[in-house]
């Protein structure tokens, strides 16, 4: 409870007395005497000395209320102010205020204020304060290093007075030095720079005492873990932090001798923070696959599909195409008791729709093959070959080859595009027509006058059936290659649309278009 002498410092406070708002921040800032410790009511107090001048004010804030609470607190303009006169005024650690809240909130503070804050990162980390090496080491990464300023951002443009050709090992000590003096994330970066830089034997230095804090920092859901048990208490992990788990499992799994049950609850510790590459690699584990689907570590016991499937699903909805792929290699085995290749083939479909060319090509081969099964099993194929091939597969791209128009090319057509006058067009725009889609796709005469325009075009390719009108062909694809062949169909297609393409149509019957073609090109026709 306040005392008498406390409330007359709270009225003359409220009054707006300087002095008086001065003194009741300094009470709530240390407590006691009937009042309680709140660093937010005391900044509350101390703000309002500090915007009547009292510099007594601005000292206090600068040196007790830290940048978490004081973003929470104050707008950063106003803020940055008296961390600045507090440096200044010899305070070092509001230095790293001040350039937190000039920097995180950049688009608040025009260039000087960015210079200012630089240079007094730049003399903190002179000076040994690994926090503000590790803090300036973010910048320079977040800027660039050849071209900082280049994009115009005001803080870009100011590293340009402290980067240089050595910029990059400067970072590296930065972050080197903070790493070294206990910076949690200046000990990730590092990491993560080794990583990048294939130097496993440096990550595995490093992340061997952070794997450990890790597990210890999880001791309940890991020893969960280790009885088989669902895990119920919550993981307290970051993304940066479930990352390392991956990556060190990752390493693990290379060494001479592996050992699966370790690697797994490093693996599973990471998924169940969320990460979908650790929930793609221990389903892969659980289920004794590498990701081409071999068989791996078959001398430690039988594969636990029943945990493989919940992780790999998991991956799968969170993004990792291989997990869909994953899925359809065990359900398509015959050692798995619940194998359903139905189901296999729709995982397969998710995984080439995700963009996996390793299954686009699987899911062309498999629809190929049973083409006979369903009439459009082939428009499937040649769909998923084009899309593998567009991703580089060489033996998508050699399947593709049989169905180019290239390969159909037909003489006859071409030699009659150039008896297709304007006047022609005009009198026989059908005919027309199916001449230039012949010349275009490489169709036979029968093949010209006799496929369906309106029924034919599945986007990617031209469907070429006309096995119920003519007994001796059979039916065949041709692939849309080049925007050219697009826009040909598209306008061909449009003349075609309302038109009956059959023998009740305005064609006529296969008799009545022969003699049609043969009229019109008589030359060609004989030859």
């Amino acid at each position: 409870m306040a005392t008498r002498e406390e409330l007359a410092v709270i009225k003359a406070a409220r009054a707006g007395e300087s002095r008086a708002q001065l003194a009741l921040g300094s009470r709530y800032l240390y407590g006691g005497s009937g009042l309680p410790r709140s660093n937010g009511t005391a900044f509350y107090w101390l703000k309002r000395a500090a915007q009547q001048g009292v510099d007594d004010a601005w000292i206090m804030i600068g040196r007790n209320i830290p940048y978490e609470q004081v973003k929470e607190l104050s707008s950063p303009r106003e803020a940055a102010v008296w961390y600045e006169k507090a440096f200044d005024a010899g305070i070092a650690h509001a230095g790293l205020t001040f350039a937190r809240l000039v920097l995180d909130n950049a688009e608040q503070f025009d260039s000087n204020s960015h210079a200012r804050a630089i240079g007094a990162l730049s003399f903190l980390a002179s000076q040994d304060d690994h926090q503000a090496q590790w803090l300036l080491a973010q910048q320079m990464q977040r800027h660039g290093h050849d071209d900082a300023g280049g994009d115009g951002d005001a803080a870009g443009e100011n590293f340009k007075a402290i980067l240089h050709d050595g910029a990059l090992k400067f970072e590296e000590r930065l972050i080197t030095e903070a790493a070294h003096a206990g910076i949690e994330q200046a000990q990730y970066a590092l990491l993560d720079k080794a990583w990048k830089k294939s130097d496993y034997a440096g990550f595995s230095r490093g992340a061997v005492p952070l794997v450990e804090k890790l597990f210890a920092r999880n001791a309940v859901a890991v020893a969960q873990m280790e009885k088989d048990a669902d895990v119920t208490s919550g993981v307290l992990l970051s993304s940066e932090e479930s990352t390392l788990l991956l990556r060190f499992a990752q390493w693990r799994l290379q060494a001479n001798h592996p050992d699966p049950i370790e690697i797994g609850r490093i693996l599973e510790l990471a998924a169940l923070a969320g990460n979908t590459e650790a929930q793609l690699e221990l389903g892969l584990l659980c289920a004794k696959i590498d990701r081409h689907g071999n068989r791996v570590f078959m001398e430690h016991g039988l594969a636990n599909f029943k945990k493989a499937l919940n992780w790999l699903v998991l991956a799968g909805e969170g993004g990792a195409a291989q997990a869909w792929h994953a899925l359809a290699r065990i359900y398509s085995r015959s050692i798995y008791s619940q194998r359903n290749l139905e189901v296999a083939l729709q995982y397969l479909e998710k995984a080439a729709d995700m963009g996996l060319v390793e299954a686009q090509y699987e899911f062309a081969q498999i629809s190929w093959r049973n083409r006979r099964d369903d009439k459009l099993n082939d428009v499937r194929a040649l769909y998923w070959w084009q899309k593998a091939a567009e991703q580089g597969h060489e033996n998508a791209k050699v399947a593709l080859e049989a169905f180019s128009a290239r390969s159909h090319a037909n003489g006859w057509a071409k030699e009659a595009m150039g008896y297709l006058s304007d006047k022609f067009r005009n009198a026989n725009p059908f005919l027309s027509a199916r001449v230039e889609l012949a010349a275009t796709f490489g169709l036979t005469k029968p093949e010209a006058l006799l496929i369906d325009v309106n029924n034919a075009d599945y986007g990617h390719c031209l469907v070429v059936d006309i096995c119920d009108y003519y007994a001796r062909s059979k039916r065949r694809l041709v692939a849309i290659e080049t925007e050219e062949q697009r826009s040909i169909l598209n306008r061909i297609g449009r003349l075609f649309s309302d038109v009956d393409c059959s023998f009740n149509g305005l064609e006529g019957n296969y008799r009545q278009r022969q003699y049609r073609l043969k009229t019109s090109f008589p030359d060609i026709m004989q030859g």
